[in-house]
């Protein structure tokens, strides 16, 4: 029989003591996830460091474990009140299809909406169905398709959401 797991959405703090272990658990996910041009893995920290970003993430931990797991982050920007972005959303594959993604959408576009932010934005590969099925599910439209996004025959759709 499985222990019982509890998940929390906690945003980063960079000065917390466990802030260097959740920022190499992301970067781990990073590489896993991502193809090596789009992973933010060497970047990670100088993405924390711009202003006005923030990085929420998703632990899980269950009964007798010694420390909770990363399974999943989002990562996002307000530069200004007009536009937000969610540069980055993830979800660790053995942790998918279970409403890991879509409270880390909402938590992203919440922390948003706070910051009085009238439009939230993103881009995805449309070949990522799943992703698209969540964003559309969460209210995201189709804006534009960006042809050559990602990389040449490799488009992107910019999709938001207006708050």
């Amino acid at each position: 029989m499985a222990a019982a797991a509890t998940a929390t959405i906690l945003e980063l703090d960079p000065s917390h003591e466990r802030a260097g272990r959740v920022i190499e658990d992301i970067v781990r996910l990073e590489r896993r996830i991502f193809p090596k041009h789009e992973s933010l893995a060497r970047s990670l920290h100088d993405e924390l460091q711009r202003r006005n970003s923030g990085l929420i993430y998703l632990t899980s931990s269950a009964a007798g474990d010694d420390g909770d797991e990363v399974v999943g982050y989002a990562m996002y920007t307000c530069p200004t009140t007009l536009c937000a972005t969610i540069t980055k959303l993830a979800v660790k594959e053995s942790r998918r299809r279970q409403g890991h993604g879509e409270a880390l959408l909402n938590a992203a576009v919440e922390r948003c909406r706070r910051r009085r932010v009238q439009r939230v934005s993103l881009h995805v590969d449309p070949a990522r169905t799943a992703a698209v099925a969540l964003y559309r599910k969460a209210g995201f439209q189709v804006d534009a398709t960006i042809e050559g996004y990602y990389a040449p025959r490799r488009n992107a759709y910019r999709m938001y959401i207006d708050l």
